[in-house]
């Protein structure tokens, strides 16, 4: 009986925290691949339906799409969302001190990119 609960309780706990996660009220999951004094490479996975909340840059960036992807985009001042889609390979540039909009991939599958941040 006390392995059905302490079963039950866990795989409660494991579904809550995929849920929080996958609703993108929890940080994307990050991956550090290189950090100096000049550069930090972050490969960051999105779920789908996961957000990646609004916020100011710190550092310049190239985001280069790892896989093929769709996300809804929400402008940070007129709030109108739009859908765009990239390809694998694409690579765009943002400057310090953008305001980023807040994304939630709109595909099925998850998507991968690479944050390079200039220091």
């Amino acid at each position: 009986m006390k392995r059905a609960i302490a079963a039950a309780a866990l795989g409660s706990s494991l579904v809550t925290l995929w849920a929080v996660w996958a609703m993108g009220w929890a940080a994307l999951p990050t991956q550090v691949k290189l950090e100096n004094a000049r550069v930090r490479v972050t490969e960051v996975t999105s779920a789908p339906g996961a957000a990646r909340e609004r916020g100011v840059r710190a550092h310049d960036q190239v985001i280069v799409f790892l896989d093929d992807c769709r996300y809804q985009r929400t402008d940070p001042q007129t709030g109108e969302k739009t859908i765009r889609a990239r390809k694998s390979g694409d690579v765009i540039w943002h400057s310090r001190g953008e305001d980023a909009p807040l994304l939630v991939n709109a595909g099925a599958k998850p998507y991968r990119t690479l944050v390079i941040e200039l220091k």
